[in-house]
């Protein structure tokens, strides 16, 4: 993840991508990302939330905050890509119209996982 949010802040076209930072009384409490893939396509990248701050509704906020923003950017389409044991992730892609496109096992973080892909049309 380090990564991922290192190559975000050297390559960032803040006029096309930005990130959303979640607090619980005055402490972090998640994140979520909207990077460029294409002119058309935006990608929500690490919707990701601390145990505490799980079932308090940010992890809809921050996915509805990278939405509308996608949408102001004039972008087409919003991807993202998951694995199939988030359920809480998962409901909050399908209530907000995410179509699951691509579904693939693979070995990841030391088990056999399924990772997904999902599209919007926004």
């Amino acid at each position: 993840m380090a990564d991922i949010v290192a190559k975000y802040l050297r390559n960032q076209q803040p006029e096309w991508e930005s990130c959303w930072m979640a607090e619980v009384d005055g402490q972090r409490a998640g994140s979520a990302f909207v990077v460029r893939k294409s002119k058309q396509v935006a990608q929500l990248r690490m919707l990701i939330l601390t145990p505490q701050a799980r079932g308090l509704g940010l992890g809809a906020r921050l996915t509805d905050e990278c939405i509308a923003f996608a949408r102001s950017k004039g972008y087409r389409k919003m991807v993202l890509w998951t694995n199939s044991c988030l359920s809480a992730a998962r409901s909050i892609y399908a209530k907000r119209g995410f179509q699951l496109v691509k579904s693939e096992p693979y070995q990841g973080f030391g088990q056999s996982l399924v990772g997904e892909t999902w599209e919007l049309k926004i």
